[in-house]
């Protein structure tokens, strides 16, 4: 059984009242992990500015 299978059963399982939590928590995990990706890709931005703006970089690229 998959781990969402397992996850589907448990909240099949779990009393109704349960359910608003189990959503909110979801959504919480979605959103962290989008800032998470955004964060990272933000904060690498400025390392790999120094690569890609270069006069190298630019004369490489240029017949794309």
């Amino acid at each position: 059984m998959s781990t969402k299978e397992l996850i589907l059963k448990e909240i099949d399982e779990a009393p109704e009242e349960f359910s608003s939590e189990v959503l909110e928590f979801i959504r919480a995990l979605k959103i962290v992990r989008a800032i998470d990706v955004n964060e990272i890709s933000l904060l690498s931005e400025a390392a790999l500015a120094k690569d890609w703006l270069s006069p190298e970089e630019d004369e490489a690229w240029k017949d794309l």
